[in-house]
């Protein structure tokens, strides 16, 4: 385990941040956590509100087994204890975007328990700089609606399509010591929740989001008074928050001041944190054991189908991509961290009986050629328009040395335009590379004879001029010839230089 070095400097001295995340992830699902609603993203306003949803008198809910699963699916993904024996209570609230006048939620008897996620935070070396961020809890609970300021000069409008949408609530232990841990730990549960597929991890669409508790102290002092600031929705502002608000708490400590136990919000146009309201305990919601639902008991063959329906984790998959594949640290890492990426990547080897062989070129190319094309284009891996069976036949001519690897840059280049398979451009365009001995020694005779004094400093020790006749052979082959041949042959005419 790695421990954090960073540290707020402030008049007094230096200070210790310490931070706990409550992520909210939407439970990928057709319907709602108690309802029959659809769960699609951008519909018009309210054509996504049934009946409970809306709190129509005499509605009961019905709980969706779906999000069960995909809750109990999750906590098996992060190794922790699945609880057979849960129960829903309803946190009372009145607020505009809740008709209810409650949310169903889970305090006193969570349907996981306590797990662990480990994060890297060393990207070319992920093993090197690891450490481990505890989870306390996983629960099930209902989103609210969402108010809509924008739509009217004096009125604020209720959008009710989220309401009653399935959310997990993942609450971490107060484990992280730095912006960069922090957002280590949500890139990675984000990573684990898509693989599952319990949960999109769209950020930007709201259905993965963080409330950030931050609290500072003198490094291995005792905890402080923390601030929880609610609804960050990126990476890049969840560590400008935690920034933001630990500088401010110091700053208000050193003046003499207290903090406040309290929530806030974040601005992203002003970078700054501002109070919300003071942070409610838990009787202040006046919780209680939802009359309407009986409490969950999971048996034990439900548990295990949930377990056997996981596929390959990140960390499994890193793993095997390094010790069986051959790849290395960075590349390993680098395809397993989004499941998209690694289900191109595999699909690519699945065209040959010998995957090991071509796996860590194929790695190189993707992450290399591949990537940088897609960034360019502004495309995801999804919307390629390589196929992964079209990199295959790529890398297949560069391996057998029908082309050489500046001329498979070429040929790729043609295939994002055309969409073309390579060996049809090869073909079409006498691309293909040149291996007979006979028409790469003349050329050589050609450019000895064209320079003779290159000839003779080269065989008089000025040994770095064998670059240049490489490079005078492969332009009057105009890049054809196979360069591992044109370095044998140069070799074996010029003799040994000096």
């Amino acid at each position: 385990m790695t421990e954090s070095t960073y540290r707020i400097q402030g008049a007094t001295g230096e200070w210790e941040v310490v931070i706990g995340l409550e992520v909210h992830a939407q439970i990928t699902s057709n319907a709602k956590l108690f309802s029959g609603a659809s769960t699609e993203f951008g519909a018009e306003p309210n054509t996504q509100v049934s009946l409970v949803d809306a709190a129509m008198p005499g509605m009961l809910p019905v709980l969706n087994k779906e999000c069960v699963r995909q809750a109990v699916r999750t906590g098996l993904a992060i190794n922790a204890q699945i609880n057979k024996y849960s129960r829903f209570d309803r946190k009372n609230y009145f607020y505009a975007d809740l008709p209810q006048g409650y949310q169903i939620s889970q305090l006193y008897h969570p349907i996981v328990g306590e797990g662990k996620v480990e994060i890297s935070l060393d990207e070319k070396d992920p093993d090197a700089h690891g450490k481990t961020v505890g989870v306390e809890r996983i629960h099930i609970e209902q989103d609210a609606g969402k108010l809509m300021h924008d739509q009217h000069p004096t009125m604020s409008y209720v959008d009710l399509n989220r309401c009653g949408v399935a959310l997990m609530e993942i609450v971490s232990m107060p484990d992280m010591t730095s912006p960069k841990e922090a957002a280590a730990y949500v890139r990675k549960l984000r990573s684990i929740l898509r693989y599952v597929g319990s949960c999109d991890g769209n950020m930007e669409q709201g259905s993965m989001r963080a409330d950030v508790n931050v609290s500072v102290r003198k490094p291995g002092g005792k905890l402080g008074i923390r601030t929880e600031t609610k609804n960050v929705n990126s990476l890049r502002f969840i560590q400008q928050v935690i920034e933001y608000e630990a500088q401010r708490q110091v700053d208000v400590l050193e003046s003499g001041g207290d903090i406040v136990q309290e929530t806030r919000l974040f601005d992203p146009d002003r970078n700054e944190t501002r109070s919300m309201r003071s942070k409610e305990d838990a009787h202040d919601y006046r919780y209680f054991p939802d009359p309407d639902l009986l409490p969950l008991e999971l048996e034990d063959d439900f548990i295990f189908d949930c377990k056997a329906s996981l596929p390959e984790l990140p960390d499994e998959k890193r793993a095997r991509y390094k010790n069986v594949l051959g790849l290395s640290a960075y590349n390993a890492a680098v395809l397993t961290a989004e499941h998209e990426t690694a289900l191109w990547f595999e699909e690519l080897l699945d065209t040959t009986d010998e995957p090991e062989k071509i796996a860590s070129s194929a790695a190189n190319w993707l992450t290399s050629e591949l990537f940088g094309a897609l960034n360019k284009m502004g495309l995801s891996i999804e919307q390629s328009p390589v196929s992964p069976q079209q990199a295959a036949e790529l890398l297949g001519l560069i391996a057998d040395g029908t082309i050489s690897g500046k001329i498979a840059k070429q040929v790729f280049e043609i295939m994002l335009e055309t969409g073309d398979g390579a060996a049809k451009i090869v073909e079409e365009k006498g691309l293909k590379q040149e291996s007979d001995t006979g028409a790469i020694e003349k050329v050589i005779a050609d450019v000895m004879a064209a320079n003779e004094d290159k000839v003779t400093e080269y065989r008089g020790g000025k040994d770095k001029l064998f670059g240049f006749f490489v490079g005078q052979t492969m332009k009057a082959m105009q890049g054809k010839a196979n360069p591992q041949v044109v370095n044998e042959l140069l070799k074996k005419t010029l003799g040994p230089a000096g």
